[in-house]
């Protein structure tokens, strides 16, 4: 199975740099393009802001992808969720522009982005967004996803 190579790491900008909030996605090249495989993205701490009450909302973000050419470098995909600490943004359109930016970086063959929002006010917000380019993925890793 190819490993990394030096040519991979020629787009990654912020990894071993000074950590600050940032909306730039890196990707480095997928070795085994050829093969449907999940790549999951998990993290408790992401935190956003009310955009009416300026209030503090906190989620579970969930990512799961089959990648086709491109995977996301983990830091600068922290230092990305980390930009939103201060902003101010309803749940679904958060989810949805995240997913988004995902997509426009590495065109994956599948990505599902969940936001499992904190109880604020008595109930619990859960958003789920999907992009399907290739459905044979989709399919293939269907069962890792549960």
């Amino acid at each position: 199975m190819p490993m990394t190579q030096p040519e991979d790491l020629k787009d990654i900008t912020l990894l071993g740099r000074k950590a600050q909030p940032s909306k730039k996605l890196e990707a480095f090249p997928n070795r085994t393009p050829g093969r449907y495989y999940l790549v999951t993205l998990e993290t408790s701490e992401f935190t956003c802001l009310c955009p009416v009450t300026g209030q503090p909302d906190f989620a579970t973000i969930k990512v799961a992808y089959v990648p086709d050419q491109k995977i996301v470098e983990s830091k600068s995909y922290k230092l990305y969720l980390w930009s939103y600490r201060n902003e101010g943004v309803f749940h679904e359109h958060v989810v949805n522009t995240i997913l988004d930016d995902l997509v426009k970086v590495l065109d994956p063959h599948y990505i599902r982005v969940v936001g499992e929002f904190n109880i604020r006010g008595g109930i619990a917000i859960t958003v789920s967004a999907e992009h399907v380019k290739t459905p044979a993925a989709k399919e293939a890793v269907a069962g890792m996803m549960r």
